[in-house]
């Protein structure tokens, strides 16, 4: 390695690192693994990492206090998200290796996380390598991206140093400039359109006033009355700890509600948001379990190839990536003959090319089935290409939350976004939707207009 890489910067960084002069500190891909391996409460752990003297102002910023004397087996992994990078960030070393710092996370946390990674990069003679797939705060958050490409399960290749705007639109264009090389034989294309107008059918469930408390002090959620449509897909919105992983345990029975009654005799079918599916067993025979269509022209265009399950068929469910468990769990809820199809968070560990296509197999698969799907998701984009409707949470995250009725798509995500305190504009290139930054003029206008998503 060191012959290979003589006479650049990399061959000095090995060097220290070969000599133990420089300390690295690494946020793991997959945050639901720290359970298994740390057995104590969120406090200790982070103690043991305070090296700078800031963890106060890190549990703070990323509004962990709450959970600071749970159990870390018992935090959401939302909490656990951010438990690990203020684990990562509190400590004082050369090089920070973060190893995707979005699943999980609301688009608040989320820009709250590229703010601590900023602003720690700036605090003296520190190097940071991020690895993500959001491109929205990639886009925010880097200085220059290095784009891997190559064969998945095979072998990958790095790319030079390239501008963050030319690489992520060079990413998805599939084509790379200076390499003068075709990484896939199309591109990546984000529609850009008006919000959805909805278009309502018959009830499939009216459901009353409900409320779920989980004890005296701790979370309550209140569900405000509404009806989910025949044929539509209801995208489900809001910050992380405010209820909606508890709703869908509502609808899918797993939950009681303590006041108000849900009779939906309905067959849901359920994708949770934490996927356990650590069994020796191979994929196309889990697969083939559920449905008797496993392996049909119509299974294997509808869902497999979309869903790219083809070179993963043969590999056992418990040596799987956190990405592919997520495709075969998606497959594993779509394939199931069901009056609604319950996802929660299925973007979570895909990257932008099988976010958009999952996209595509979900609003594809309930479209041609009049199927009716209710999607909770943070990926903006994924929600405003699924959704007929949408669905607001508003609260107090980790106290108290509030389902309200479910809305027209412009109205929902103005109502969303204005929370948040955030705006998106259209890259013009590629249509890809961007993070505004917080003041800039686009910010101010499309505040101004009242437009948060939807702008011209």
């Amino acid at each position: 390695m060191l012959d290979r890489y003589r006479g650049t910067e990399l061959q000095n960084y090995l060097e220290q690192l070969i000599d133990g002069e420089i300390e690295v500190a690494r946020k793991p891909q997959y945050v639901d693994q720290i359970p298994k391996q740390f057995d104590g409460k969120v406090r200790q752990l982070l103690e043991q990492t305070d090296e700078r003297g800031d963890l106060d102002y890190l549990v703070d910023e990323l509004s962990i206090r709450p959970v600071m004397d749970q159990a870390i087996d018992s935090i959401s992994g939302g909490e656990l998200q951010r438990v690990a990078l203020a684990a990562t960030l509190a400590r004082d070393v050369d090089f920070y290796f973060l190893d995707e710092i979005t699943p999980y996370l609301d688009i608040s946390q989320r820009m709250t996380a590229a703010q601590l990674i900023q602003e720690l990069s700036e605090d003296g003679d520190r190097s940071m390598l991020v690895v993500e797939h959001d491109l929205a705060i990639l886009d925010l958050l880097a200085d220059t991206l290095h784009i891997t490409y190559g064969e998945p399960g095979a072998y990958g290749v790095v790319t030079d140093p390239k501008s963050v705007r030319n690489g992520i639109n060079e990413y998805l264009s599939g084509y790379l400039d200076n390499e003068n090389m075709r990484i896939r034989p199309e591109a990546i294309t984000f529609e850009e359109h008006a919000p959805r107008a909805a278009t309502k059918g018959q009830p499939l469930v009216e459901y009353p006033d409900l409320q779920k408390s989980y004890g005296e002090g701790e979370f309550s959620l209140d569900v405000e009355a509404g009806t989910i449509y025949e044929s539509e897909v209801l995208g489900v919105v809001g910050p992380n700890g405010i209820g909606k992983s508890t709703l869908a345990k509502l609808f899918t029975g797993a939950l009681e509600p303590d006041e108000g009654e849900l009779d939906t005799q309905l067959d849901i079918a359920y994708k949770p948001q934490y996927i356990e599916i650590d069994q020796p067993m191979r994929v196309d025979a889990f697969l083939s379990s559920i449905t008797d269509q496993f392996g049909s022209s119509y299974w294997n265009t509808e869902i497999a190839q979309p869903l790219q399950l083809e070179r993963i068929m043969e590999q056992n469910l418990d040596d799987l990536s956190g990405g592919e468990r997520q495709r075969v769990a998606i497959a594993a809820c779509l394939s199931e003959d069901a009056d609604l199809y319950l996802l929660d968070e299925p973007s979570a560990h895909l990257d932008v090319e099988q976010r958009v296509q999952a996209t595509s197999a979900i609003r594809r698969y309930t479209e041609n089935h009049d199927a009716t799907a209710m999607v909770i998701d943070h990926d903006i984009y994924m929600i405003d290409l699924l959704s007929d409707r949408l669905m607001v949470f508003d609260g107090e995250p980790a106290d108290h939350g509030t389902a309200r009725p479910a809305q027209e798509m412009r109205a929902g995500m103005n109502d969303f976004l204005a929370d948040l305190d955030i705006t998106f504009r259209r890259d013009e290139r590629t249509g890809r939707p961007r993070i505004n930054k917080p003041g800039s003029q686009k910010d101010r206008e499309q505040k101004r207009d009242g437009e948060y998503y939807y702008a011209n």
